[in-house]
């Protein structure tokens, strides 16, 4: 019987496989073509043509469309894919995790915490290069996750999805505050890092993608180890110790990766926010509960959403541009309300 239950349960996993792998080959699609559209697309005018040779080169010629097109453009892009994803997981991670809907590493403080050490590390340290203040990002990071844990595991109840979305509140208005602080008591601060701190990918050149695109792969890579656990702590901590999870080692483990995707993308792009609240809800509609399957459909979805968000900003701001954090701002705050309005606190 058990046998015969094993081969039912092989059966449909492999059913709903043949089912959902063909979204992840048209999101890939999709992710592509925007991909391409923000490559080809910008606040500068340049002919289809023009922008195809110069990637048919692969090397800039130190013309204006080879520069803006292979050193502006395709880094942009780059790292929009990389830090969107990066960004889409941890906040299903975190959604899983904690079992809160409104979890997110812009609300619940991780990516103000880790902008806040980098302004510190860049203003006062004199830090320079992403390879070096990238480890204050996920320093701030970690310390965001604890202390709102930390604080909402206070009390009879434990961390509740209310309690963590309010300390993760507090939590971003004390980091923004502390860095708010540093760069108005700086006037070189504020001009170097005005445009960083609303989230940006503007400016974004190689050397920031290489710094931190080891560590944005090796996040990424090792968050999608969690599905499988993260279903068993859907069920409830008591029901995830009775499948034989370490309920605690698990917890540290996915704040871990958390860190590291939130962090490095903080420090690549300044702190971003609704990506990763917003998505894991799109994914969870698509493919149903299964964090198999949430992680890397929120892994493409991510990257979707922040890449057109950002040829957005630069196709209506034109001839200049609205940052991504902006335009993710405006869209992703009706989102919010309606999520806070229908989402089940209790459930995932």
């Amino acid at each position: 019987m058990r046998t015969t239950a094993t081969r039912a349960t092989a059966d449909r996993t492999a059913r709903r496989a043949t089912a959902l792998a063909p979204g992840l080959v048209v999101l890939c699609a999709a992710l592509a073509f925007v991909a391409f559209l923000s490559v080809t697309l910008g606040s500068r005018s340049i002919g289809l043509a023009e922008v195809l040779a110069a990637l048919g080169s692969l090397q800039s010629d130190g013309t204006i469309t080879s520069t803006v097109t292979l050193d502006l453009r395709v880094p942009r892009t780059l790292l929009g894919i990389l830090a969107g994803a990066a960004l889409g997981v941890a906040g299903a991670v975190l959604q899983g995790v904690t079992r809160n809907p409104l979890a997110d590493a812009g609300i619940m403080g991780v990516n103000q915490a880790a902008a806040a050490f980098v302004v510190f590390a860049i203003t006062v340290l004199g830090v320079r290069g992403v390879g070096v203040y990238v480890w204050f990002a996920f320093a701030g990071a970690i310390l965001a996750i604890v202390l709102v844990y930390a604080t909402a595991s206070l009390g009879r109840e434990g961390a509740t999805p209310v309690k963590l979305a309010l300390a993760g509140a507090a939590a971003t208005a004390g980091f923004g505050s502390v860095t708010t602080g540093i760069v108005m008591t700086n006037v070189d601060a504020l001009n170097e890092l005005r445009f960083w701190q609303v989230g940006s990918l503007a400016g974004r050149y190689a050397p920031i993608l290489v710094g931190v695109a080891p560590f944005l792969i090796v996040g990424l890579v090792a968050s999608l180890a969690f599905g499988r656990v993260l279903n068993g702590l859907a069920l409830g901590d008591d029901t995830a110790r009775g499948l034989g999870q370490r309920v605690g080692r698990t917890r540290a483990a996915a704040f871990a990766v958390v860190a590291v995707l939130a962090g490095a993308a903080t420090a690549a792009c300044g702190p971003i926010v609704f990506v990763g609240l917003v998505v894991p809800h799109v994914a969870r509609f698509l493919c149903g509960p299964d964090y198999r399957w949430i992680l890397p459909y929120s892994m493409l979805l991510a990257p979707l959403v922040l890449l057109l968000a950002d040829v957005l900003g630069r196709v209506v701001g034109a001839p200049g541009e609205l940052q991504v954090g902006v335009v993710l701002g405006v869209l992703g705050a009706p989102v919010f309300v309606g999520i806070v309005r229908y989402a089940r606190l209790a459930e995932v």
